[in-house]
């Protein structure tokens, strides 16, 4: 086990020696130092965002009552994550929710290497694209909700949390390896949803039908019978010789 000194940075350390000695101001700044992270991670596992709320509010209360106990053997973001995971799957089990668990022996191997990523350049300040980005965000969060809950936590604490491997299994108390191969199945399942979503926007991309239609069809009508007129108008004038 790492020494206290070495297991959080110096002022995390500072804050919460204070906050174990009852100050309220120094915890108050660790949970904003922690608050998107847990609540992410309580909205992995309950997929409410009010609920994810009252558990994250829940688990800092608990936090706070046991922070006497903190010995720094974990990163503080470790610990803070374990007890809130430990809320958000009680509250589930009191709901009478299904916790679904994978067999290791089930579980996928990882790919053998990822895709090569290339983000398209941020066109800022620009309100058309920043609905876009809106738009894309909620698609991307509602098939987040849908993957299995092993996958979807592991899933919000590497990608969007971005903790490394060692801290995502000690926050869930499962090995490095299953990890792992939840995070690259849970990259496999979204991409594929998404494509799913991809191939639905470019079938209705550049829509034909309702207004558009009719007035192209109107406007080619119009210009038929304006010919017709001529036309007719040409029949019915007396021959004239040259």
């Amino acid at each position: 086990m790492p020494e206290p000194s070495t297991a959080l940075p110096r002022e995390e350390d500072a804050l919460v020696a204070l906050a174990r000695s009852g100050d309220a101001r120094a915890f108050e700044a660790i949970m904003r130092r922690h608050n998107r992270l847990l609540f992410r991670t309580a909205r992995s596992v309950l997929r409410n965002d009010a609920e994810s709320e009252d558990a994250v509010q829940e688990a800092y209360f608990k936090a706070w009552r046991a922070l006497p106990g903190f010995r720094a053997e974990a990163k503080l973001s470790t610990w803070l994550v374990r007890i809130v995971m430990n809320e958000a799957l009680g509250r589930l089990r009191r709901a009478g929710a299904r916790i679904v668990t994978i067999a290791p022996g089930l579980e996928p191997e990882p790919e053998a290497a990822e895709e090569a990523h290339d983000p398209a350049a941020a066109q800022a300040h620009d309100p058309e694209h920043a609905a876009l980005r809106g738009e894309l965000r909620r698609i991307v969060e509602a098939q987040i909700d849908e993957l299995p809950e092993q996958f979807r936590t592991v899933f919000i604490l590497r990608a969007v949390e971005e903790m490394n491997v060692e801290e995502v299994a000690a926050a869930l108390h499962v090995p490095e390896a299953t990890v792992r191969t939840r995070f690259f199945r849970a990259r496999a399942l979204l991409r594929a949803a998404l494509e799913r979503e991809l191939d639905f926007a470019i079938d209705e991309a550049f829509a034909f039908a309702g207004a558009r239609c009719d007035r192209i069809v109107a406007g080619v009508q119009s210009r038929i019978a304006a010919l017709d007129v001529v036309e007719n108008h040409k029949e019915n004038e007396p021959w004239k010789p040259n």
